[in-house]
């Protein structure tokens, strides 16, 4: 079985999907799930990216099974690091995600955070940090949707174009070789042919480094994202030669592709 390996629940501030509106549609579908909330410690907005992890495994832990399995997103920032790992530790966690969402401590989803500055300067710090954190949060066992920044940026072309950001991406890349962390084949936006297209060289390369294994999640927020654009990740999945993972207690498992 194949897993929906990042989604977000009501226990996420961003999120009022019920947990059982996203099991119908992922059964449906014929995937697991993880459900990986968000924790963003710090977060310099108003609204509070935190929450309960022994409330949440109480509620979740029930469900937890062959097809549910219970997860955590992290922001991934050096002034947070030493909390985000306590946290990481709270509870039994079957998957921790970690994320970069804040650039020099900026909110990469608002447009105001791109004022002024440059496509070249924005996704190079992008980069950058993203590969400085994750080789410090070596607690981490996925490195999230490593296109984020192109949702939202501004840009008349916001693509992370691996042939502009070779140096940085390859970066990124042996940082995730290099702590044993399984990159993420984010779905969110595969419905697109020119992400995909951009995406596709970065999976590419990531194979000849020496990456054999993704997770691949919707970032679903609401129950009819969940699985999105699955049949297009297996797809270039397959085409590259890459496997399908998830993570049952923080263990590597091997998904059966349909």
């Amino acid at each position: 079985m194949i897993f929906d390996s990042h989604s977000h629940t009501a226990f996420s501030a961003d999120s009022e999907m019920r947990a059982q509106d996203a099991l119908k549609n992922a059964q449906e579908r014929g995937v697991g799930i993880v459900f990986t909330e968000h924790l963003d410690l710090d977060y310099p907005g108003e609204i509070d990216f935190t929450f309960d992890p022994h409330a949440y495994w109480q509620a979740y832990e029930p469900l937890r099974g062959e097809g549910v399995r219970l997860g955590v997103e992290i922001g991934m920032w050096e002034q947070t690091r030493e909390r985000s790992t306590a946290f990481a530790k709270e509870v039994p966690f079957d998957l921790v995600i970690g994320a970069i969402h804040l650039v020099d401590g900026g909110d990469i989803y608002y447009p105001e955070f791109y004022a002024g500055r440059q496509k070249a300067e924005v996704y190079h710090r992008y980069y950058e940090q993203m590969a400085e954190n994750l080789r410090r949060h070596d607690f981490v066992d996925v490195l999230a949707h490593i296109d984020y920044i192109a949702r939202y940026a501004p840009y008349d072309n916001p693509e992370i174009s691996y042939g502009d950001f070779r140096e940085d991406i390859d970066d990124v890349l042996r940082a995730v070789i290099e702590t044993g962390t399984v990159l993420e084949l984010n779905t969110r936006r595969l419905g697109s042919r020119r992400a995909l297209k951009e995406l596709v060289p970065v999976y590419q390369r990531y194979r000849e480094l020496g990456g054999r294994y993704v997770t691949v999640g919707s970032d679903a927020h609401t129950a009819d994202a969940v699985a999105c654009h699955f049949h297009t990740a297996e797809e270039l999945v397959d085409t590259l030669g890459l496997q399908i993972v998830t993570f049952r207690s923080r263990q590597l498992e091997f998904c059966q592709q349909s």
